[in-house]
C-alpha cells in the first residue's frame, strides 16, 4: 500500500491546479520531520488535517483509529505563506546538500518544488490549504 501527502485546498476550484504526487514525501515523513525541526521550521505533518469525509476515507483505506472519527476538531486551514515558510527552507536545506535525505534526496525536492508551486498560487489568490493523506 502506497501512501502519499497532498495539499487539499479550501472551497470548490481554487482556479489551478492542486496536483502533487506526495508518495516520496510520505516514504519519508520521519526524515523531514527531523530536517524541520533542525531548520527551525514546521514540520510538514503539522500541517495535516482532516474532515469527517477525509477521516472515513482513511478509515476505509485501514488508517487510523475509528474511535477518533466523532471526536475530530473542525479541519484546520493553513495560508500558503505559512507552509511556504517549511518548503523553502526544506528545499535550500537539499540544494544545499543534495544528499541530507539519503538517496531520495532527488524524489522529494522534486516533490517539494511541486508544493512550492501550488502554495505559491495559494498564497497570491488568498486561498488556505491543509495537508491530507492518502493510502492506496
Amino acid at each position: 500500500m502506497a501512501a502519499s501527502m497532498y495539499i487539499v485546498v479550501e472551497g470548490e476550484d481554487p482556479g489551478f491546479d492542486t496536483f502533487v504526487n506526495g508518495r516520496a514525501l510520505a516514504r519519508n515523513e520521519d526524515p523531514l520531520e527531523h530536517l524541520a525541526i533542525q531548520l527551525g521550521v514546521k514540520p510538514l505533518i503539522d500541517f495535516f488535517s482532516a474532515d469527517d469525509n477525509a477521516m472515513a476515507l482513511l478509515l476505509e483505506e485501514g488508517a487510523g483509529d475509528p474511535e477518533l472519527q466523532g471526536h475530530l476538531l473542525p479541519p484546520q486551514w493553513f495560508s500558503g505563506q505559512e507552509g511556504l515558510v517549511t518548503i523553502r527552507a526544506m528545499l535550500d536545506a537539499l540544494r544545499e546538500d543534495p544528499g541530507v535525505l539519503g538517496s531520495e534526496g532527488e524524489f522529494i525536492r522534486e516533490e517539494l518544488e511541486e508544493y512550492e508551486t501550488v502554495l505559491r498560487k495559494a498564497a497570491d489568490r488568498g486561498v488556505r490549504w491543509h495537508l491530507a493523506v492518502s493510502f492506496r
